[in-house]
């Protein structure tokens, strides 16, 4: 069995007979040739260590007695009221105990045998965590055992062993014995000068040899190394530095005798080390605050939440039992001990009534756990906070902020918020306790008004989802109920204030005639004159009580067939009523008229008049197909045709179909016979005809009752044909067979390219003449008139402006006997420096650039000194009609004599001098 420190002292010789049997209440077989077995505690005495405070189950030690195979002992307990006894030997305590006020501190297990009444006894001393016993702890208590001894601070662990006779031999053995050693108890943290010695382990055959000792294990050779030493030669245990429970509770060690050459001299023994544990942690809240929540109203019991402490102390001793209580609450309203606590498991539960979130809407309490069962002197302690959240309840119903709410909507409308309805509600914005559900008790037997709820503002809207006339009904009163989402509380009932009244006024509008009915059906015969009335088409205006009147239009027509009346509505037609138009699909012709009024602003509606037309026979049949094909040679050569008319039965078929009499050649080449009433055959008389088209006169008559018959040409295309029946030569018949229409586009699109042609060549010459005139043109720097513009003079002053400039600029005024015109090729040598060129007879307009030209054209070809090549020419043009004549003789001083220069002093300052060098006298 394990024991704590200040174990009992048990010393046993080498070669003592050892009597004891094994295990708690187990028997051990006793072998053949063994000593008697001896009945009995395995120990007189037991020692524990405990705390003063034993809780309630605790497990306090094992106690074995021996019983050799008799089965008949039953062991108790001296002190039932405090302890109890297992089937297994183990001792327990009933109920929490202290045994500080307990005299002698020690407990008498008793052993009892009911066949022989034998009875036997063994004491259990209760002894401090530091050894000494509850009654005296200033001296140590001793209890000596007969089989092993384990002792604290200096005692012996002695390998123990038994002698036995085995066999038949007589030889005496010994025989390990089997038991277990009672574990060493070091207490943690302890300030003792190290190393400290534990317990001296010791063989009985030291005596007569060396023997060396050793310990193996966690803690001694294996990691954590080095905690636990053993001197080899005496086999004295010892720890090296103080232990933590919190790092490691026990320490399971083997220990070794071995001789000099290191022979095995004794079996391991293993050795248990138990670290006794100190209250050195305080307990430690698993979060430093703890969140929780209790519906508002809760009733006195009701569970909150759970505050959970640790300490890392041995939980099975008072260091690691922790106690709760709550050390404060804030607010403290309406009571300071509104939550109470669970000291053992930290339950957090309520013990008043009053919790209101509306006035409280969150309470914070402090939480303290003490350790050593709540032993404020000795225990260690620790606080955290815990937030109890009051939740929400729905236990203040909506409440209208007035009585009654006032809307307006015009008639017709819908989707309109007509009013907003608002409400107070004391639970918690946006939750379903908040959220505001209103309904229509009263006031709308039509369903003609909805309410929604705004998410945001809780508003009630009051929309209108089905139109309102104003001529029925010109005000509602409304009865609304507004609840929330979830229903109230128990006990919680609506008041008053949850009900109000909307009054919704109705105003009137111009609203738009109605045509009735709509559409309107009418059925008549096709083929209606113009001018013809068909009916009467009014609408009504639905405001009785707006005097207004109603013009018609005409909105849709699309054969433009009928006109309205604009005041009294009377409809009749203006063109004849056709069947077949393409504007009637399935017989119905649809025409939209419109209805006005001269409200403010005005008002219209539309409505539509749905003509059935009913068939006559006012259209003849034709044949069909219109175009067919044929060889030459035809096998067969019927061809099957039918007739075509737009009429309906029995204006329609059957048909009768016949030949026309012309031309001749129709009866002579062609037969025709009817198949049925909708088609016939027509076949070549002749067994050959030439390769062409014809065209064949068909009279076709249907079944009217007045029956019509219309002349159709049936185009027949004769071709000649291969093996198969297929025209092979179709190109010259297609050529001879094009209509009119077609030949007149083809000549169209002709002359239209011709034309395109013929304009675009015209462009091409206008644009060539265009550029060699422009080739033509002198240099604008040899224009006089250009020069003189280009002068960039101001002017010398006023004498210098009295020069006319209109004679260069009009060259058309000057005398036609001045005008010449000199001509030079670039490629003719000149004969003399002084030549002079042709001159010509002044042009009918001097100033015509043209005219210009072409005489200097004729000039040219006339100047005999021509080259007879084209080549470039040189005009000298020095515009028309001046007076100076040409100023080529400017550059000769011999032709000077033949010119009068005289005038050149009229022309002012600048050209005086002019006058003076060529017409003065030679000196």
């Amino acid at each position: 069995m394990f024991l704590t420190a200040g174990a009992l002292v048990i010393v046993v010789a080498a070669m003592q007979v050892l009597v004891q049997g094994v295990g708690a209440m187990g028997s051990s077989p006793r072998r053949q040739g063994s000593l008697p077995c001896t009945r009995g505690f395995s120990q007189e005495e037991y020692s524990i260590a405990v705390d003063e405070d034993l809780r309630e189950g605790q497990e306090l030690l094992t106690v074995r007695f021996e019983d050799c195979g008799t089965g008949s002992v039953s062991l108790e307990v001296g002190d039932v009221d405090g302890f109890r006894l297992g089937d297994d030997g183990v001792v327990y305590a009933r109920h929490a105990l202290r045994l500080a006020g307990r005299n002698g501190a020690f407990l008498v297990v008793l052993a009892r045998d009911p066949t022989t009444k034998e009875e036997w006894q063994t004491r259990v001393h209760f002894l401090g965590t530091d050894g000494s016993t509850t009654e005296q702890t200033q001296h140590n208590q001793q209890v000596n055992s007969s089989s092993a001894a384990v002792t604290q601070r200096g005692r012996e662990i002695v390998f123990p062993w038994r002698s036995v006779v085995v066999g038949g031999d007589g030889s005496l053995r010994r025989v390990k014995r089997d038991w277990v050693i009672p574990p060493i108890n070091v207490p943690e943290n302890s300030r003792g000068q190290f190393p400290e010695e534990l317990v001296r382990i010791r063989s009985d055959r030291d005596k007569n040899r060396l023997l060396r000792y050793s310990v193996t294990g966690p803690g001694a050779d294996q990691p954590p190394n080095g905690i636990f030493i053993i001197n080899p030669i005496s086999g004295q245990l010892s720890v090296t530095k103080p232990l933590d429970r919190e790092d490691i509770a026990n320490f399971h060690l083997r220990a070794h005798a071995v001789d000099l050459n290191g022979n095995q001299v004794e079996n391991p023994i293993d050795i248990v080390i138990n670290v006794i544990d100190m209250n050195d942690n305080r307990p430690e809240f698993t979060h430093t605050v703890h969140n929780g929540s209790v519906p508002e109203g809760s009733k006195p019991g009701s569970f909150v939440m759970t505050v959970t402490s640790v300490d890392k102390d041995d939980p099975k001793t008072a260091n690691g039992m922790l106690r709760y209580k709550i050390l404060s609450q804030n607010p403290e309203s309406p009571s300071s001990n509104m939550f109470t606590i669970n000291n053992r498991t930290g339950d957090i539960i309520t013990v008043a009534a009053g919790l209101d979130r509306e006035k409280v809407p969150q309470y914070k309490l402090i939480i303290q756990a003490t350790d050593m069962e709540g032993n404020p002197t000795y225990g260690l302690s620790n606080t955290a906070t815990a937030i109890i959240r009051i939740t929400d309840v729905n236990d203040n119903p909506p409440e209208f902020t007035t009585d009654t709410f006032y809307g307006e909507v015009q008639e017709n409308r819908v989707s309109v918020i007509v009013a907003n309805l608002t409400v107070t509600d004391k639970d918690q914005p946006h939750t379903a306790a908040w959220n505001a559900v209103y309904r229509i008790t009263g006031g709308d037997p039509t369903g003609r008004f909805s309410i929604s709820t705004d998410p945001t503002t809780n508003e009630g809207m009051v929309t209108v989802v089905k139109p309102i006339d104003y001529e029925l009904t010109r005000s509602y009163m409304l009865t609304v109920l507004a609840e929330n989402q979830v229903a109230l509380a128990r006990g919680i009932h609506l008041p008053r204030q949850s009900t109000a009244t909307v009054s919704v006024r109705i105003t009137d509008v111009n609203e738009s005639p109605e045509f009735s009915p709509n559409p309107k059906g009418l059925k008549l015969e096709e083929g209606l004159p113009a001018g013809s009335l068909l009916t009467t088409f009014t609408a009504q205006d639905p405001d009785r009580y707006m005097q207004q009147n109603i013009r018609y239009t005409k909105l849709f027509d699309p054969a433009n067939w009928l006109e309205i009346d604009p005041v009294n509505g009377r409809i009749s037609t203006i063109a004849v009523l056709d069947r077949e138009s393409p504007y009637v699909k399935n017989n119905l012709y649809n025409v939209t008229f419109m209805a006005s009024d001269n409200g403010i602003p005005p008002a219209s509606g539309t409505g539509t008049l749905q003509m059935y037309l009913l068939d006559i026979n006012d259209n003849a049949p034709r044949v069909f197909p219109p175009e067919v094909e044929m060889c030459e040679k035809p096998e067969p050569n019927g061809i099957n045709i039918t007739a075509s008319d737009p009429d309906l039965t029995p204006n329609a078929g059957p048909f009768a179909f016949e030949l026309a009499n012309r031309p001749a050649d129709a009866r002579r080449n062609w037969t025709l016979m009817r198949l049925n009433g909708e088609h016939a055959q027509i076949r070549l008389r002749i067994g050959f005809l030439e390769a062409g088209i014809y065209e064949v006169p068909v009279i076709i008559t249907d079944s009217g009752n007045l029956p019509m018959s219309n002349t159709s040409y049936l185009r027949v295309k004769v071709c000649q044909c291969d093996n198969h029946g297929d025209c092979v030569d179709m190109e010259r018949i297609i050529a001879a067979g094009l209509g009119t229409g077609a030949i007149i586009a083809i000549l169209l699109c002709i002359i239209i390219m011709l034309v395109m042609v013929l304009l675009f060549v015209m462009w091409m010459k206008r644009r060539d003449k265009e550029r060699q005139a422009k080739q033509l043109l002198i240099d604008p720097e040899d224009d006089v008139r250009d020069n003189i513009l280009k002068y960039d003079e101001e002017g010398g002053g006023e004498e210098d402006q009295d020069y006319d400039l209109s004679q260069l600029q009009q060259p058309d005024a000057l005398e036609p006997e001045m005008v010449k015109v000199g001509v030079r090729r670039m490629d003719e040598r000149p004969v003399h420096q002084d030549h002079l060129y042709p001159l010509r007879s002044a042009a009918p307009h001097p100033g015509d650039i043209g005219d210009f030209i072409h005489e200097g054209l004729k000039a040219a070809d006339n100047d005999p000194t021509a080259p007879p090549y084209d080549s470039l020419l040189v005009f000298d043009y020095e515009g028309g009609g001046s007076t100076a004549g040409s100023l080529s003789s400017l550059h000769s001083s011999s032709s000077g004599g033949d010119q009068d220069y005289d005038y050149l002093s009229d022309w002012g300052p600048r050209f005086r001098k002019l006058a003076d060098l060529y017409g003065g006298e030679d000196d």
